[in-house]
């Protein structure tokens, strides 16, 4: 296991980029123009970086970011 120590103010900026790039890849599940393979590697990024805002996060602020499993069929 591999772990590094953070001080609040980086805890504070790991949190907002996280959040940041979870809120992009929520918008993009919308676009119908973007291709089933593309969206399943997409949905492969948001689990990693959901499970690492998990780790930093309180619970009721993981609770928006929390998605359902989706099947993208055409």
């Amino acid at each position: 296991m591999i772990g590094f120590m953070l001080n609040f103010k980086e805890v504070q900026e790991l949190e907002y980029l996280l959040k940041r790039e979870m809120e992009e890849l929520l918008f993009d599940f919308e676009d119908s123009r973007i291709e089933i393979v593309v969206k399943k590697a997409m949905e492969e990024r948001y689990q990693i970086l959901f499970n690492l805002y998990r780790r930093i996060a309180l619970p009721a602020d993981c609770a928006k970011y929390l998605r359902q499993k989706k099947e993208f069929y055409p």
